[in-house]
């Protein structure tokens, strides 16, 4: 006699299970290997134009061309860079929503405003850091002061009496004069403009003294005689300027100012995704192009691991909320 069968309606709900689960795995194993199936969307936190754009633009077309989908580029400007980073940490995590990361948006307005609609630890995950920005320190070119150790001497001698512009409260150069004066224990009295644009022209025309910036909109007026470059901001020298000392060169071990910007994702993005993104992000921050693109800026090209982007973020973290805090800075 054959045995008998347990056909019982629980081993038959038992065995339909293990069969739905036998097929699901594959499946699963299926979707992830597929990332990217759809297009990417990369934020930008400013609008079009500058810096943030051309490495926006430049790690789009690398994606694009390296994952065989598409990666479009959005700008969203706002609220310091917020309204940007309030969509993304909203969004899915699921590798498709970017975000250009900056040193506003996760070292600075952390620290600079009361309250933010995200956390930028919490919220944020990091894929790579992407490019590094360094500010020069210029002075007008009636200023007595050849480098950065004859400014402090002035600046000492005669404090509050010279006048630094910057492109706004909470913006790149503020926070670079007010670290300065922090570091060298100076007093020179801030003018905050709207934009570069007014800034710079008030600069040229002796209003005000001092200035701290990019290249781009400061180099054209070195060369023209209107400024003089006194400080590299940087770690190290510009390829552009090689004479010109680092700040830390003259006096003042372990100064840093820079602007940076990095790729960013949703925290909860699977980790397999970020490592993907990262290396392909990387690789294209890399290219002869970018490279190519960059130098016009004096920037570097980057393109590190999602491990040394984290890193990165909270060493700037530290050094920026120490300014911000030193000098009272909140955002308007």
């Amino acid at each position: 006699m054959a045995p008998r069968r347990d056909c019982s309606p629980v081993s038959r709900r038992a065995f339909i299970a293990a069969l739905a689960g036998a097929a699901a795995w594959p499946s699963f194993g299926r979707a992830k290997a597929r990332f990217p199936s759809k297009t990417m969307r990369i934020i930008v936190p400013f609008t079009p134009g500058g810096s943030n754009d051309v490495v926006a633009r430049e790690i789009a077309s690398g994606l694009q061309a390296n994952l065989n989908q598409p990666a479009v580029v959005e700008n969203k400007p706002g609220g310091g860079g917020n309204i940007a980073m309030q969509e993304v940490a909203r969004a899915d995590a699921d590798g498709y929503t970017l975000i250009i990361g900056h040193i506003g948006s996760l070292a600075v307005n952390p620290y600079m405003y009361e309250k933010l609609p995200y956390d930028v630890d919490r919220d944020f995950a990091a894929v790579s850091l992407l490019a590094i920005v360094p500010a020069i320190f210029v002075v007008y070119h009636e200023v007595p002061a050849k480098n950065l150790r004859e400014l402090v001497a002035l600046a000492k001698k005669k404090p509050g009496e010279l006048f630094y512009g910057s492109a706004g409260n909470g913006s790149a150069g503020h926070l670079a004069m007010e670290y300065l004066k922090q570091a060298a224990g100076i007093d020179l009295k801030h003018v905050p403009y709207k934009g570069t644009g007014p800034n710079v022209t008030d600069l040229i025309a002796g209003r005000t003294q001092v200035a701290s910036a990019g290249t781009p909109p400061l180099m054209p007026h070195v060369k023209s005689g209107k400024l003089r470059v006194v400080a590299v901001g940087g770690a190290k020298r510009l390829a552009s300027i090689p004479d010109v000392p680092t700040v830390a060169e003259q006096g003042y071990p372990g100064f840093q100012t820079s602007q940076w910007y990095g790729l960013n994702a949703p925290a909860k993005t699977p980790p397999e995704v970020i490592k993907r993104l990262a290396a392909e992000a990387a690789k294209a921050a890399k290219s002869p192009l970018m490279l190519e693109r960059l130098a016009v800026d004096d920037a570097e090209a980057v393109g590190s691991t999602p491990e040394e982007y984290a890193a990165f973020i909270k060493r700037e973290q530290e050094r920026w909320s120490k300014v911000v805090r030193a000098a009272h800075i909140k955002a308007d």
